[in-house]
């Protein structure tokens, strides 16, 4: 007997934007393919409120946008991200469910985002033109990972305690108010 084989249709852009509005859970897009988003702790959903609340004042006063969680990163032509925290300070928005000129984008960390946090989506993050940094905040422990664009290299700096200097927008961010009501 031979094995059933069924076709993947890889979407367009047009269609993953339109199927995906329809869709109970989120999902990201990698080159076409639809891939289900995990749910979110009560940990991971205070820290983006927390880092929300200390980037806010900082990205308005540069006349940037900030978004969480339910804003799309378009990276390319048919991959689409939800990063956790985005903050975008040049142009208009080109669409009203992305973006696609970041300069500081964040991922908390988790054992279901994690590696695809610290791989696929540093790897492509990179790419950004406009990209001047990209923060792994664990929820597992007070830590924060920097990787920052100088020039045409990238620093990784690790921040365990007092505060991190925040990319693009200019200020620093303590990792006491971070990881404020988390009990982490």
């Amino acid at each position: 007997m031979g094995e059933a084989a069924e076709r993947l249709k890889l979407l367009s852009p047009e269609e993953y934007l339109a199927w995906e509005e329809r869709q109970a859970v989120r999902h990201e897009l990698l080159e076409g393919v639809p891939h289900a988003m995990a749910g979110a702790s009560r940990v991971h959903n205070l820290l983006v409120g927390n880092l929300y609340v200390l980037l806010r004042p900082l990205a308005r006063a540069k006349g940037c946008r900030i978004y969480t969680e339910t804003v799309k990163l378009r990276i390319g032509r048919a991959t689409f991200y939800y990063p956790d925290l985005m903050v975008v300070c040049q142009g208009e928005p080109p669409h009203s469910h992305y973006e696609e000129n970041p300069c500081l984008l964040v991922e908390v960390l988790s054992e279901a985002t994690e590696a695809i946090d610290r791989r696929e989506k540093l790897w492509r993050y990179r790419e950004i033109p406009t990209l001047q940094g990209y923060l792994l905040v664990d929820s597992r422990a007070r830590r924060v990972e920097a990787y920052t664009r100088e020039g045409e290299e990238w620093l990784y700096r690790v921040a365990e305690a007092g505060e991190l200097e925040v990319p693009c927008l200019g200020g620093r961010l303590s990792l006491e108010a971070v990881y404020e009501g988390v009990g982490v």
